[in-house]
């Protein structure tokens, strides 16, 4: 059952039931109203009846023998005027005294009626009647039943419009779900991307911006999967078609191998094994699996370290190196071996594409608003469009498509250092502007906020 109409079931079943059981308590209001403005019109007669009637019953031995022949109403003063008539019966309904000009059928109809009591126990029933009597009767008859035959056809009337408004507010309030439900259908046969439309700024609204933000980023992360398999398929094919050409042209010469022959299949078995691991790595940090050994860390110490590791090749181009802190508090509680591998990545590509007599320099500063080291790496080099700029950190992404891979790496150095980044709870950013260089920026918290970290899990400190 739709939703839809279970609303309509429900609002139907509310306004119905609340109209039936008022229309009942304004019928029950009105008779009783009128019974006991009746009862109240001849109370004192009765009374008075009932006096005499229970005091003759007392007298003549507890029965009502020979009642017939007393003269009851010629005490009434008006009793010419109102045409009064009494019916007296026992609790059989045998007829025990009728006295007056009107019928049974019409006393017992139209007249006041009162149970006789002696010592708890009924022993008669009386009934009085005459022509106001009557009239109020007819009345009280009347009375309620022409405001029931109004009430009830009020009611349809109003069940209707009711039930036709119910109907309207059922299909308003399930339409953005209506529009919805073909979008999530589409989204799981696999149409990745698809947005449902939404014009409300409610619940359902809100519904509707998650899910296409949903949509949007299984889009996305379809997209990366494929791009992946695509990217590491082709990473794979290069260093497999070499390997497979010089081990086939190798057994076709049928000579014995020299050594120096083995070293460029030795090459590629090695960027093969250094492609698996960084995939594993990256895999590992994306899946917030990486394990970590964190321990405080002067990371103006270890720059400094790293910076001498890479000042030969600094040296070759004629580049200077220089390291500034602007505060004291540079300690915080790290993985050294990875923090390494994000710093030596930076490092290598900086003074990778600085030109020839250009400027690295690294700056070290405290953020207190954050609880954050920033650290910003800048250079001297052409700079990066800023169109590559949102993709610097994807995997196997690089600013220079026809660049060689062995001169510009597999692209999965930024991507990795992001990744273990994030990991230590900080974060990385990359400003350039064509002509004047590059600027990295790293944040890492001066807390560690993960409290679990792992044990005896390192990986050799390599470039990344």
């Amino acid at each position: 059952m739709s939703v839809g109409r279970k609303i309509f079931i429900v609002l139907s079943s509310f306004i119905i039931g609340f109209s039936t059981v008022f229309v009942l308590l304004t019928y029950v209001v009105i008779r009783d109203s009128m019974d006991a403005m009746l009862q109240t019109s001849r109370e004192e007669e009765l009374d008075q009846l009932q006096e005499r009637l229970l005091g003759y019953y007392v007298k003549n031995g507890h029965t009502f023998r020979a009642v017939q022949d007393q003269a009851w109403l010629v005490d009434s003063p008006r009793s010419a005027d109102r045409l009064e008539s009494i019916l007296l019966t026992s609790g059989e309904q045998k007829t025990l005294l009728h006295e007056g000009e009107a019928v049974e059928k019409q006393i017992k109809r139209l007249g006041v009626k009162r149970t006789l009591h002696v010592e708890g126990k009924p022993v008669a029933e009386l009934y009085y009647y005459d022509t106001d009597v009557a009239n109020l009767t007819k009345l009280r008859i009347g009375t309620p039943t022409s405001i029931i035959i109004l009430l009830g056809g009020g009611t349809v009337l109003f069940v209707l419009l009711s039930l036709g408004a119910a109907y309207w507010i059922s299909r308003r309030l399930t339409a953005p779900l209506r529009k919805l439900v073909p979008a999530i259908e589409r989204l799981g046969q696999g149409e990745y991307g698809v947005q449902a439309p939404f014009t409300s700024e409610d619940e359902y609204g809100r519904v509707a911006v998650a899910f296409n933000g949903m949509s949007s980023r299984l889009e996305q992360s379809e997209m990366v999967r494929r791009n992946l398999v695509a990217d590491v398929a082709h990473e794979l094919r290069t260093p497999l078609t070499i390997v497979r050409g010089k081990l086939d042209l190798l057994q076709q010469s049928r000579q014995p191998i020299q050594p120096e022959l083995l070293l460029p299949i030795q090459d590629e078995l090695i960027r093969l094994t250094r492609l698996v691991g960084d995939l594993h790595q990256l895999s590992l940090a994306e899946a917030k699996q990486l394990p970590l050994v964190r321990k405080p860390t002067d990371m103006l110490d270890l720059l400094g370290q790293i910076q001498e590791r890479i000042e030969p090749d600094a040296d070759a181009k004629n580049l200077t190196l220089r390291l500034t802190s602007a505060t004291e508090h540079t300690s915080v509680p790290v993985d050294p071996s990875r923090i390494t591998q994000v710093f030596l990545n930076l490092f290598i590509n900086a003074v990778r594409y600085t030109p020839q007599g250009g400027l690295v320099h690294t700056t070290i500063q405290e953020e207190p608003a954050s609880g954050m080291l920033r650290i910003d790496i800048r250079d001297t080099g052409p700079g990066i469009e800023e169109e590559h700029l949102p993709y610097l950190f994807d995997r196997f992404y690089r600013t220079d498509g026809a660049r060689a891979r062995h001169q510009g790496g597999m692209g999965l150095g930024l991507a990795i250092a992001k990744e273990f980044i994030v990991s230590h709870g900080g974060t990385i950013q990359a400003q350039s502007l064509q002509g004047q260089g590059t600027t990295f920026t790293v944040r890492l918290p001066y807390h560690d906020h993960d409290s679990e970290s792992s044990t005896g899990y390192t990986d050799p400190i390599n470039p990344i």
